[in-house]
């Protein structure tokens, strides 16, 4: 059985609580559809709610801590070094719309480094963990990214920028040119789950930009400790300040990055 720090079994503990609490909310949103005051107001209230909960456990256990929250920004601790990044629910449009993809995510950053993370799938019970220089887990198993190394092989996930965010036609002219490289890429609208499955090997790459810290934090460590590659679009290490990111194994890592800097080549000479 893999052992947990203490670390991991405070965030482990939070995640589950508040996790809780959206298991119960994701069972009503389905009769809110025709309700007068409709499901999106619902939703933003479970999401408050789960913050407020991941907030007041590890505060509780960590009072020192700094806080990076989706809904209620920073909150600064009396250690400036550390500080827990928060996303309640990662796949907020899947849950509003009763799709059963979604998850909760904590990680912690010290002096600018990833060194745990948590990612918690409630709908399917599926925690994935990591802790730097201890590895990655689902659950008790350890992970480790696939073994793929052509690109016409390789499953890729991706996120398309909604609307009102930038970044579309940049988006478009990279799937145009990842379709005719890869076996397939999928959109399953939770950027947190979808470096965890990197991770576990069900997909064998990642890429999506206009992210935030919490969406990519602990599945950063996750990519790493299960033996794969992890940079922003430059190849270098700036996700959390950019906000994108590509993961894959490391065989298949440079071929997605070249692949992307193509796409955006053509862009620009077009």
């Amino acid at each position: 059985m893999a052992h947990r720090s203490a670390l991991i079994n405070v965030m482990v503990s939070a995640a589950m609580k508040a996790s809780r609490g959206l298991r119960r909310d994701f069972g009503e949103v389905e009769h809110l559809q025709v309700s007068k005051k409709g499901p999106s107001d619902f939703v933003s209230v479970a999401d408050r709610r789960a913050e407020k909960v991941l907030f007041e456990e590890l505060h509780r256990a960590r009072p020192d801590f700094g806080f990076l929250m989706e809904e209620s920004g920073e909150v600064k601790g009396k250690r400036a070094d550390v500080r827990f990044l928060i996303d309640p629910l990662d796949g907020t449009t899947n849950f509003l719309h009763s799709v059963p993809h979604f998850a909760t995510t904590v990680a912690v950053e010290e002096r600018g480094e990833i060194i745990a993370g948590v990612i918690y799938a409630p709908l399917t019970d599926e925690l994935f963990w990591a802790e730097r220089g201890v590895g990655a887990y689902l659950n008790d198993t350890r992970l480790r990214v696939s073994g793929r190394g052509k690109m016409d092989d390789a499953l890729l996930a991706t996120g398309i920028p909604f609307r009102g965010r930038d970044g579309h036609d940049a988006f478009r002219a990279e799937l145009s040119e990842m379709m005719t490289s890869v076996a397939g890429v999928r959109r399953f609208g939770a950027a947190t789950l979808d470096l965890a499955y990197v991770a576990a090997g069900r997909f064998d790459g990642f890429w999506e930009s206009g992210l935030q810290p919490w969406d990519m934090a602990a599945g950063i460590l996750l990519v790493r400790e299960a033996g794969g590659y992890v940079t922003d679009m430059t190849g270098g290490q700036k996700m959390l300040e950019r906000g994108d990111i590509i993961a894959a194994n490391d065989r298949l890592h440079a071929p997605i990055e070249r692949v992307i800097k193509r796409a955006r080549r053509k862009l620009a000479d077009a």
